[in-house]
């Protein structure tokens, strides 16, 4: 996305039919005007299903992944977003570069105030990993309830 001074550019996937892009690198997320860019609010986006796949064994990976962003001038399309995680079901990457690499491109390109992710992944040879990522600072006032994800416990 270019810089805050140009528009955003028109939704590439909503309302259309849309394949699920190859990679994370071949898909296009779109970002609109924010209707509330005057006011500081928090939106949050949760992926319960995530998959991705491991590196080293090709074997699937499973997270639940929770982005929280106070946005600034734009918002990101839902759909955009859905395809864009739904590339990472044959993406070879470790949890923290999934993870990180999802916040580091939205805030990036989105140019939110803030932005934190939360990646709760399900145990790999018995290890459960939580990767968590932020932009920085919260602003101040802004309302940051809990991510709601419990830490594993296996079946009860």
């Amino acid at each position: 996305m270019s810089d805050s001074s140009h528009p955003p550019l028109a939704p590439k996937h909503l309302g259309r039919s849309s394949d699920l892009p190859a990679s994370p690198e071949a898909a296009t997320l779109d970002y609109v005007p924010n209707p509330r860019a005057n006011e500081l609010y928090l939106v949050r986006f949760a992926a319960p299903e995530f998959t991705s796949l491991c590196p080293v064994t090709g074997q699937p990976d499973f997270a639940h992944i929770v982005i929280d962003y106070a946005p600034g001038e734009t918002i990101v399309e839902s759909k955009s977003l859905k395809l864009f995680l739904g590339s990472f079901r044959n993406h070879a990457g470790f949890h923290e570069d999934c993870t990180v690499g999802i916040g580091r491109r939205l805030f990036n390109e989105m140019q939110p105030q803030w932005l934190r992710i939360g990646g709760y992944w399900y145990p790999r040879g018995g290890i459960p990993i939580d990767v968590f990522w932020q932009s920085g600072p919260p602003p101040a006032g802004l309302w940051l309830p809990d991510q709601g994800v419990a830490s594993y416990r296996g079946r009860g």
